[in-house]
């Protein structure tokens, strides 16, 4: 085994993770953290958008994209920690326990602990997927029961995470599958040691990795909600590569001698969404009113004083194909006071507007967003209540529909319209009814998964956003630059598109 460098290497993270067991969960903060626990079957090329092999050396497709076939990595070990110990290597078994708890709510860990599965609930993949077959133990084949052009970029997401099907036999065997969400076993360059909630996360390099054991042995998450504060501990040398910071520290990071500042332009956004299942704002003269009432362009001065982020228009960024650039945004009060009227609230109402609990680089200051956006709804008779929460209670809340308008925001490594569509507007993603869904939209991106004509294919996404602009779910904000400060004794650091973070390979000189 190679020697292991004696420094620790500390991350100054913004959020809590809210678990574990990643196919649970659908936040940055979350899969910022698992994906150095777990591997996909399929990865991304880093610094890019590529698909390269992770898991699986290599993968088919079947000429009507319905069927994929993966011939799995041989030699892969699952982590040894002190609740569990491996007796055989990664095979085809534990494709099927990962994924039969996506999609088969009758399976065995699945009746013992029940869960919502985010991300794979929102993307419909129970619906999607026919079946899986175990082929061999290093082969096994998804069937399909429509042609998906996306499926195997799917599986590249943090959420299909590789569990082990020994220890979820082991789990349920000890009565307590619940363990899966806070002793994660994984394959990934590291393994879990200890956590406590919104303090310290500590990982441990993994010494069977299949790729070679890590540099660094001791990987430290510092979590700090305040974005000054992980500016000023990055500054001091107390952590050594940080969260994504707001526009207004990148100047106060900017000439350190012992800091390097990071970035891209993202494929984000930042919008507010509207609970779809209740009054007003399951009204779509209000939801219209509310959205054209907001002055974004003096919000903008404000919140990105840099001039780095751009107005979002659409559900997507500009850079993805397909985005269609006839979209507009406007800024008219008083007819957002005729629609007002025209819904039936001639002197307007009261709702809840949620603000964004922590930092974001699409929303860098949830609470000063939602206070110039209180004043603009006050122009039209709207009185807005300012609610915000702890980052994992406002995500649980949100998700239940408590609110009536929330912020929130997405982000991906690959620049394709699903990617932004179907985890977030789809019926699948709705959630009872919270979120959007129309079956005209559901139709448009369902036969764009379908479509391997390209040109065809983006005419459909056009189509779609043109719904969304009509039917106006979110009030869309930004679209971001992300700036990653990081130490320069920090060796092997590559920024994702999203701004993700990947400590595999990374070192401290």
């Amino acid at each position: 085994m190679a020697a292991l460098a004696a420094k620790p290497l500390v991350y100054c993270a913004d959020a809590s993770p809210e678990g574990f067991d990643p196919g649970l969960w659908d936040s940055s903060s979350t899969f910022n953290v698992t994906s150095q626990i777990f591997q996909t079957l399929v990865g991304l090329e880093r610094g890019g958008s590529a698909l390269v092999p992770e898991l699986a050396t290599a993968w088919e497709t079947s000429r009507d994209a319905r069927t994929f076939t993966f011939t799995l990595r041989r030699g892969v070990k699952f982590h040894t920690t002190p609740y569990f110990t491996p007796t055989r290597e990664f095979n085809a078994d534990d494709v099927l326990f990962t994924f039969g708890r996506f999609i088969d709510p009758k399976a065995p860990f699945n009746v013992a602990f029940p869960a919502t599965f985010v991300q794979p609930q929102s993307v419909g993949l129970a619906g999607m997927i026919a079946g899986i077959d175990r082929l061999a133990d290093d082969r096994v084949r998804f069937r399909l029961h429509k042609p998906n052009v996306t499926f195997v970029a799917l599986l590249a997401n943090a959420f299909a995470g590789i569990q082990p099907a020994e220890y979820g036999a082991k789990l349920l065997a000890e009565g307590r599958p619940q363990a899966i969400n806070n002793q994660p076993v994984g394959t990934g360059p590291y393994r879990f040691k200890s956590y406590k909630k919104d303090d310290v996360l500590r990982l441990r390099a993994n010494p069977d990795y299949w790729r070679g054991v890590q540099k660094t042995e001791a990987l430290v998450y510092a979590i700090s909600r305040e974005p000054n504060v992980r500016v000023q501990k990055l500054a001091r040398g107390e952590c050594h590569v940080a969260a994504a910071i707001r526009d207004v520290d990148v100047g106060s990071l900017t000439g350190h001698p012992q800091v390097r500042i990071l970035k891209t332009q993202a494929t984000n956004i930042s919008y507010l969404s509207f609970n779809m299942k209740k009054a007003p704002t399951s009204n779509r003269d209000v939801r219209v009113a509310l959205d054209i009432a907001v002055d974004r362009d003096a919000l903008f001065k404000v919140l990105f004083p840099r001039g780095d982020a751009v107005q979002a228009v659409s559900a997507l960024p500009p850079t993805v194909p397909g985005y269609d650039r006839t979209l507009r945004n406007e800024f008219d009060p008083e007819r957002a006071k005729a629609l007002l009227a025209q819904a039936g609230y001639p002197v307007g109402f009261a709702i809840d507007l949620w603000a964004l609990p922590i930092a974001r680089p699409t929303n860098p200051n949830g609470a000063l967003m939602a206070q110039m956006i209180q004043q603009d709804w006050a122009r039209i008779g709207v009185k807005a209540r300012i609610v915000t929460y702890e980052w994992g209670e406002y995500l649980k809340r949100a998700n239940n529909g408590e609110h009536d308008v929330y912020m929130s925001g997405w982000s991906s490594d690959m620049p394709d319209a699903d990617e932004f569509l179907t985890p977030n507007l789809t019926c699948a993603a709705s959630r009872g009814g919270i979120k959007f869904c129309n079956p005209e939209f559901d139709a448009l991106v369902e036969a764009a998964r379908g479509e391997t004509d390209v040109p065809k294919r983006l005419a459909l996404y056009v189509q779609a956003q043109r719904i969304f602009k009509r039917e106006r779910p979110w009030i869309t904000m930004a679209h971001s630059a992300v700036y990653i400060p990081v130490r320069r004794d920090v060796q092997g650091f590559v920024m994702a598109p999203n701004g993700s973070v990947d400590f595999e390979g990374v070192w401290r000189e």
